[in-house]
C-alpha cells in the first residue's frame, strides 16, 4: 500500500469486519475521509507521510468557510485524527499530524419539541384510507410513543415488538438493548398497519423480517423517512425534523411530572444529564408558594 487511497480502503475495510461499528458510522468514515483525501489530492499530497497538520487545518478552515456546522467540523476532525492515528501505528507515518487538532465546543441548543395539539394535527394527517398513510400513520405514532431515534425504528423486525404486551425491544447504540413501553394508541395503529398494509406493501417474492417497509418492499431507510417526515411537516406548515418526535416524546413526559430516571433509560441515554437537557425549568409562582408555605407569611393583625 502506497496511497493514502489505498490505505483508506484497506481501513474501512478493518472497520467493518474486525471492530464493534454501526453501519451509520462507517458510513460516516468513509464519507469523511473520501472527502478530505479528494482535497489532499487536490493539494498533491498522495500519500501518508506527506501529509502535514497544515494540510489538514487548511481543509478544517475550508469546511468552515463552506458554512458546515460546528458539529459537522468535529466529526472530521474525529475521523481524521482516527486514521492518522491509524497510519501512524502502522508506521506509514512518521508522526501523527491530527494529534493537536482539538474539537470546538458546541453550544447545545434547546430541544426542539412540538405543542401537543400541534403533534395531534401531525399524527392525524396521513390518510389512513391507503396502505402508505397507514404505514406512515403507525411510525409517526410510534416515534412519538417511544422516543426511538429514526435509526432504532427503521431497524425492527417482526420479533421485536409485543403489541398484546405493549412493549418493544429496541437495539440502542453500541448494541445495548432496552424494552420500551409504547401507549394504547400506538398499539392500535401499529395492530392495523401490521394486519392491513404491512403484508399487502411487502414484495411476494421477497419476505422480509423489517416491520416497515419502503415502496418496493423492501425496508425503509433512514432517507426515506426523512422524505416522509418532510412532506408532512409542509403540510402542517412547521419546520421540524424526524428528531423532534424524539424530543417532543422526553419533553413532554418530563413536563408531565415523568421520572427523569424512567426516561433516560427509555431514551437509551447513558448519562442522567444528557436526557435533563429536556426537563422544562419549573414555573413557581414564587411568592404564591411562600405566601402559603410560610407560617410568618400570613397576613395577622397586631394586638
Amino acid at each position: 500500500m502506497t496511497t493514502l487511497r489505498d490505505w483508506l480502503r484497506a481501513y474501512l475495510g478493518e472497520l467493518e469486519q474486525e471492530r464493534s461499528i454501526s453501519a451509520n458510522t462507517l458510513q460516516s468514515y468513509r464519507s469523511d475521509l473520501n472527502d478530505f483525501i479528494a482535497m489532499m489530492e487536490a493539494a498533491g499530497v498522495t500519500k501518508p507521510t506527506e501529509i502535514r497538520t497544515f494540510h489538514i487545518q487548511t481543509y478544517l478552515n475550508k469546511l468552515r468557510a463552506e458554512g458546515r456546522s460546528v458539529a459537522t467540523v468535529n466529526r472530521r476532525i474525529v475521523s481524521i485524527r482516527a486514521f492518522c492515528n491509524e497510519l501512524a501505528i502502522r508506521r506509514a507515518l512518521d508522526y501523527n499530524p491530527a494529534m493537536q487538532l482539538e474539537s470546538a465546543k458546541i453550544e447545545r441548543k434547546p430541544p426542539q419539541a412540538i405543542e401537543t395539539e400541534e403533534m395531534v394535527k401531525l399524527l392525524e394527517l396521513p390518510d389512513v384510507r391507503t396502505d402508505h398513510g397507514l404505514r406512515d400513520r403507525a411510525m409517526l405514532e410510534l416515534l412519538y410513543a417511544s422516543g426511538l431515534r429514526v435509526s432504532e425504528m427503521i431497524a425492527l423486525d417482526i420479533g421485536h415488538i409485543r403489541l398484546d404486551m405493549g412493549f418493544l425491544l429496541c437495539l440502542g447504540s453500541r448494541g445495548k438493548e432496552r424494552m420500551v413501553p409504547i401507549g394504547s394508541h400506538c398499539t392500535e395503529w401499529m395492530t392495523r398497519y401490521m394486519e392491513q398494509s404491512r403484508p399487502r406493501l411487502l414484495h411476494p417474492d421477497k419476505p422480509i423480517s423489517a416491520i416497515f417497509v419502503n415502496n418496493l418492499g423492501g425496508r425503509l431507510t433512514r432517507q426515506g423517512f426523512w422524505k416522509i417526515m418532510k412532506k408532512y411537516a409542509a403540510q402542517l406548515g412547521i419546520d421540524i425534523s424526524p428528531h423532534t418526535l424524539r424530543q417532543s416524546f422526553a419533553v413532554h413526559l418530563l413536563g408531565n411530572g415523568a421520572d427523569l430516571r424512567a426516561v433516560q433509560e427509555m431514551l437509551g441515554h447513558a448519562a442522567p444529564a444528557t436526557t435533563q437537557a429536556y426537563q422544562p425549568p419549573a414555573k413557581l409562582k414564587l411568592k404564591e408558594v411562600y405566601e402559603m408555605s410560610h407560617p410568618r407569611a400570613r397576613t395577622s393583625r397586631l394586638e
